[in-house]
């Protein structure tokens, strides 16, 4: 039995090489301008007979193992709004093809030829990310060994979905993956491996172009096989292409600009508080700030998902500016001189004037109202005399006239601000000057009792602006270096 078969199997090898003998023959047989083409005759020879829409195996129990590989060209553009990533890739896949095969020997030691994709078989790996078809070029050839290795090598424009995420822009870091597949046969037909290895795979950027807004980081690989109805089996191969935005641009235009406003709000709290200027250069940092929002609104990633740091950045900056603005005006409507504004209440008196500058480390208080203390001086001289040179001289001569009218009536003083008013005999024209010295020396002690008042709201509203001031400066620095803290991380982890 075992003889007869071996003679069986002999046989048909000898029939077998005596076909493609003849068939190498009767094709070096041709006649024309093809007569002596090699190619020619090696692509009638490979093309006779063949069935692309066959998987080529002999046995149809054996898989064919495609062989995959990429690299990553250029990242053309990454679309947050969409969550879409356009890539440039270089894409290589063999396989072997046991119908394709030829002896190099009968075609001259042609080892290996290029004939039409459309008409040899070729496996259906996709991508199962795909959303969009990218224009990509058409590559009409594939390379045959002579032993039946078929090598397709395409660039390709991808156009996927991704999972991107904004949060930590400009210093984000993006993970994508591209899943290659056969989209309808099973593992039992066709299996993927690598073509070379996967750390040589990881670390390749020989063919990036690295000028762009994205670096390309490194290229991750896994082989997965997975079911989905607990009876078929495929197999997956799955590249994590793994960029990171380059933030020096968003750097310039977006975060310097808003620092450099904020650091003129706080230049803005040096201006005095009584002054209606601090209000107006408030007004206007706080006007600018709002144009620069609408100016930069384009740039910043928008998703329906969430909201990327720097913008919540942006609205705490206004919230702080905004925050500023209203103190200032507190503080402006505190100071500001008042005829009916009554004193300073003895409870805030203790708490500002004496626990506020110990606290902040105000030696005096007084200091802080210099420029109001100077504008009093003559008015506190004025108070410490208790009386004008003038009022002494009218003083004097009132008195005069009343001891030479002494005998001539009966003179009673009452005291009325310090001056002697004659009751009966005094002239009519002299108790009217009186009584206008009198309403003189009201006015002016209301005057000094207004501007006493002013001046102590005006202590308050320095304190309280000091204070006020240290608070947001430094809630502005604690938010500041978190955000420069988490943004530095971010950026070299």
């Amino acid at each position: 039995m075992r003889v007869s078969a071996l003679w069986t199997a002999l046989v048909l090898l000898l029939i077998q090489g005596t076909a493609r003998a003849c068939t190498v023959k009767k094709l070096s047989n041709n006649t024309g301008r093809f007569a002596n083409a090699t190619l020619v005759r090696l692509s009638e020879y490979l093309s006779a007979g063949y069935k692309k829409g066959v998987r080529p195996v002999r046995n149809w129990r054996n898989c064919t193992m495609v062989a995959i590989d990429l690299m990553v060209y250029s990242i053309l553009s990454v679309d947050e709004k969409n969550q879409v990533l356009t890539t440039y890739i270089w894409y290589r896949q063999e396989w072997t093809d046991e119908f394709l095969v030829w002896n190099p020997e009968d075609f001259d030691d042609v080892n290996q030829m290029s004939i039409p994709t459309a008409n040899v078989w070729v496996p259906d790996i996709l991508i199962n990310e795909f959303v969009d078809v990218g224009k990509s070029p058409d590559i009409p050839y594939v390379y045959v060994t002579h032993y039946g290795l078929v090598r397709n090598y395409k660039p390709i424009q991808v156009v996927t979905a991704c999972t991107l995420n904004i949060y930590n822009f400009p210093f984000d870091v993006q993970n994508c993956s591209l899943t290659f597949q056969s989209w309808l046969h099973t593992l039992n037909d066709i299996d993927l491996k690598l073509m070379r290895s996967a750390e040589e795979l990881k670390v390749d950027k020989s063919v990036f172009m690295n000028q762009g807004e994205w670096e390309l980081l490194h290229v991750l690989s896994k082989y997965k096989r997975f079911s989905l109805d607990n009876i078929d089996s495929y197999a997956e191969m799955k590249f994590n292409v793994v960029i990171r935005r380059r933030p020096l641009f968003y750097t310039v235009n977006l975060l310097l600009p808003s620092i450099f406003l904020m650091v003129m709000d706080l230049v803005g709290f040096y201006l005095p508080p009584d002054s209606g200027e601090r209000v107006s250069f408030k007004i206007t940092l706080l006007l600018g700030y709002s144009v620069f929002l609408i100016i930069v609104s384009d740039t910043l990633p928008a998703t329906a998902i969430g909201t990327p740091l720097i913008g919540v950045y942006f609205v705490v900056c206004m919230a702080l500016l905004v925050i500023s603005l209203t103190e200032t005006v507190l503080i402006v409507r505190l100071v500001h001189k008042q005829d009916l504004q009554p004193h300073v209440p003895q409870w805030l008196k203790h708490l500002v004037l004496e626990r506020a500058t110990v606290l902040l480390c105000i030696r005096n208080k007084h200091s802080l109202c210099s420029m109001l203390s100077r504008d009093s001086d003559h008015l506190g001289h004025y108070k410490e005399n208790n009386i004008s040179p003038a009022r002494c001289n009218h003083h004097h001569h009132l008195h005069h006239t009343c001891e030479s009218g002494r005998g001539g009536g009966d003179i009673m003083e009452r005291g009325l601000g310090g001056l002697s008013v004659v009751r009966d005999n005094t002239p009519p024209v002299m108790d009217n000057i009186l009584q206008e010295i009198s309403s003189i020396r009201g006015f002016l002690e209301k005057r000094d009792e207004s501007r006493d008042i002013a001046k102590e709201w005006l202590q308050v509203g320095y304190v309280l602006d000091v204070l006020l001031f240290r608070v947001y400066l430094v809630a502005m620095l604690a938010y500041s270096i978190t955000l420069g803290t988490l943004w530095s991380v971010w950026q070299y982890a």
